[in-house]
């Protein structure tokens, strides 16, 4: 089931999105200061891919201090329009039943984009 869930995923609209986190991630590390936020990205990209079967994990060995603060930048340079991304397209693909499995996917998404260094989807 979450092979298909998966691939549905990808044809609708997922690989578009995993494309734009990458492609946006790579054109951060094209900086030094970017470098932590791109691979941040890619990763979510990575990530998007295949949610189907994951679950968000709170990653313990990033707690720290720097985590919180590349988070807290990460939050006011692109996090909240990622999440607010998610979460209108979570609202939209809630209407029908049909759309339902894939709203809870950008739903999972949204605390992973929020987050991404103290957050992961595994």
């Amino acid at each position: 089931m979450n092979f298909l869930g998966n691939l549905i995923w990808l044809i609708f609209g997922g690989f578009v999105a995993a494309l734009g986190y990458i492609l946006g991630g790579l054109a951060l590390c094209l900086t030094i200061v970017g470098i932590p936020f791109g691979l941040q990205s890619i990763r979510l990209g990575l990530a998007t891919l295949a949610p189907f079967g994951k679950e968000v994990v709170v990653e313990e060995e990033r707690e720290g201090g720097l985590a919180l603060l590349f988070d807290l930048i990460w939050i006011v340079i692109a996090g909240w329009e990622i999440a607010l991304a998610h979460l209108a397209s979570a609202l939209i693909l809630a209407i029908t039943i049909v759309g339902l499995p894939f709203a809870r996917q950008h739903l999972k998404l949204v605390p992973v984009a929020i987050f991404p260094f103290q957050r992961s989807l595994r």
